[in-house]
């Protein structure tokens, strides 16, 4: 795969909390220079991106990043979102959910996330860092049942980002309706290379950009 063709994979991503406009802007101008996939911003810069950037898909973040929001304040946010021009959202589930086993309630949120995007892609990060094999399988399937359109490993904001053997585990337990998103800790072109050949549609990262577009 050329380095082209990675960056068609690349969300690139600005999530950090002392994110300006000027950031925003420059990370805007590389993706539209450079074809990826996608910016990921926050949700305030949503707005202003979509104006000065109109054929540049947005996607934009849903009780980031620890995923405790009540169930009315993410729909909020996503009605927002929408409203404001995003393409793309990327949700985090409630890990206390997982924890307390209400299984149920996790895929309740993320049908109605779903409903809410309607055709607009819904991405479900489910924070590796933070849950075992068997709870990684369970979310495999409340994910496709769900409907939502990707899996995502984490937010980058946990205490671990993507490894290869999640991805991997993913693959087997996701189904072939459901795409998968790698975030979090990915720097090198080594890095990219290796989660796209694992089974990733999407990478996320802040650095791709710069590592791929000179070859």
């Amino acid at each position: 795969m050329t380095n082209q063709e990675m960056l068609r994979h690349i969300d690139h991503t600005l999530l950090k909390a002392d994110a300006s406009w000027e950031g925003i802007k420059k990370l805007c101008e590389e993706a539209v220079a450079y074809r990826t996939a996608s910016v990921c911003i926050p949700p305030s810069y949503v707005s202003r991106a979509q104006e000065a950037y109109r054929d540049l898909p947005i996607c934009t973040v849903i009780g980031f990043p620890l995923g405790y929001s009540v169930t009315s304040a993410k729909l909020r946010e996503a009605e927002e979102a929408l409203a404001a021009g995003a393409a793309e959202l990327d949700m985090v589930i409630n890990i206390g959910d997982v924890k307390n086993r209400d299984f149920s309630r996790i895929q309740s949120e993320i049908a109605l996330l779903k409903k809410t995007a309607g055709s607009k892609i819904l991405k479900v990060i489910v924070e590796t860092c933070w849950l075992d094999e068997k709870e990684k399988i369970r979310l495999c399937g409340i994910v496709r049942d769900a409907g939502a359109d990707y899996i995502k490993t984490s937010t980058g904001f946990g205490t671990a980002g993507a490894v290869i053997e999640d991805i991997l585990l993913f693959k087997k337990h996701i189904g072939t309706q459901v795409k998968i998103k790698a975030a979090g800790g990915i720097r090198t072109k080594a890095d990219v290379e290796t989660f796209l050949a694992a089974g990733c549609d999407r990478i996320g990262a802040s650095s791709a950009v710069a590592l791929l577009a000179n070859g």
